[in-house]
């Protein structure tokens, strides 16, 4: 009588103490980041009000407001379009704003004082070839990707001042043309500096740290909604209906954008904590794409072993393959996520090679598994292809932690982590 390969994954679900466990951390977790998430969003309105007091002061005390009279609005209007949530972006939107006034109110002052030279009709001619091509050829520049991604704000401000300074200079004369961008340009960098210094200085909120802490919060979740995956396939259908374990890991699939746009950010940020200038932020976003990747393998892993577990009620009519080794592996996979995102929080070196001995193992493992397995003898196939789609889908994790930590160790080695001063245990 031929012997099959029999692998299964004990029957023994989650004891009733841990599944509560696992509850109350979920809603500890969860009210910790609404009140964190309230916090900011308090500190950062109470910025925005001090900005708004300082920039006021202008117009309220009687010698700022003989200096500056009614320009002083413009100081206003800068803070309120200016100040963004973190230090970074605020950095950014400033530079760009700067740039794109002064460049604009220089050469907008040079078409102005050129039109002007001309009279009659050739000055309205002059002025109408300037707004044509400055703003034609802004506009183009202004959709390229390299200039989209950074400095798209910045173009949008030239466009805005060149106009204007162009056009109000039809009326005005030379010297008043400069006086007057002269002046605007100061109350403006007035209005630069109070945003600056209340978002550096007060309780300053970074998009780096929020980068950095988003990134390796994922490692957490995914080998969270991993472990449940594998937990899932011996729950009940009412254990199972709610499916919440897999909602962070769903969230996970949608975050590109917002990492690129905190990675932009984090650029324009000085020297502070553990992050210097050119850390590298393109690694994060690397690392954040290997991890959507990983996310939407393990969300495809769980509904093969929901698929299994139903076609499993006709294993006894059948020769079945089950997965004995599945949750060993899963566990290792599990541990050696946990560690490598535990490292990286910490920003000290994750041990790779340690990590890579265990995950190729356990490649080598599954690939045994379905050598010498009889999934193809199975009569029920909706079973049989459920099966081996866990098993193949467990191995394509495996590669995508492979990768992972091959991208970290491009961040260790870019950042200068510190040597592991203890190894993990497993």
């Amino acid at each position: 009588m031929e012997s099959s390969h029999v692998i299964s994954i004990t029957n023994v679900g989650p004891s009733k103490s841990n599944k509560e466990s696992k509850i109350h951390s979920s809603l500890a977790s969860h009210l910790r980041y609404k009140q964190n998430k309230d916090t900011i969003n308090t500190i950062h309105s109470i910025k925005v009000g001090i900005s708004l007091v300082f920039v006021s002061l202008l117009y309220i005390l009687d010698p700022l407001y003989d200096q500056v009279g009614e320009n002083a609005m413009w100081a206003i209007m800068t803070v309120v379009v200016l100040f963004e949530f973190t230090a970074g972006a605020t950095l950014g939107k400033g530079f760009n704003r700067g740039t794109g006034t002064v460049l604009g109110g220089v050469l907008g002052c040079i078409a102005a004082i050129l039109a002007q030279n001309l009279s009659g009709v050739g000055n309205s001619i002059a002025i109408g070839t300037f707004v044509f091509i400055s703003g034609t050829t802004a506009t183009y520049f202004r959709q390229l990707a390299s200039i989209k991604k950074r400095y798209d704000y910045g173009v949008m401000i030239f466009i805005l001042t060149f106009n204007l300074v162009v056009v109000s200079g039809v009326r005005t004369h030379d010297q008043k043309v400069w006086e007057l961008a002269r002046e605007r340009l100061t109350i403006i960098l007035m209005g630069f500096i109070v945003c600056i210094c209340v978002s550096l200085l007060v309780f300053p909120l970074w998009a780096s740290d929020e980068l950095h802490d988003s990134i390796v919060s994922r490692f957490q979740y995914l080998a969270n909604s991993l472990q449940d995956c594998l937990e899932e396939y011996v729950k009940t259908e009412e254990e199972n209906k709610h499916g919440a374990s897999f909602t962070l890991c769903k969230s996970l699939l949608d975050s590109k954008s917002k990492d690129e746009l905190l990675a932009n950010f984090a650029k324009w940020e000085p020297w502070h904590g553990k992050f210097g200038f050119f850390y590298p932020w393109e690694q994060y976003l690397k690392i954040g794409e290997v991890l959507r990747e990983l996310a939407a393998i393990i969300l495809t892993l769980g509904g093969c072993l929901r698929a299994s577990r139903k076609a499993g009620a006709l294993a006894s009519e059948s020769e079945t393959v089950e997965f004995e080794s599945c949750e060993a592996i899963g566990s290792r996979i599990v541990w050696s996520m946990r560690e490598v995102g535990e490292s990286m929080k910490q920003m000290r070196k994750c041990e790779a090679e340690n990590h890579t001995s265990k995950l190729k193992a356990a490649r080598t493992e599954l690939s045994l598994m379905i050598a010498t397995s009889k999934i193809a003898a199975i009569e029920n196939s909706t079973e049989a292809l459920a099966i081996a789609s866990s098993v193949f889908f467990l191995m394509e994790v495996v590669d995508k932690v492979e990768e992972l930590i091959k991208e970290v160790e491009q961040v260790e080695a870019i950042a200068g982590f510190r040597a592991h001063s203890t190894p993990p245990s497993s």
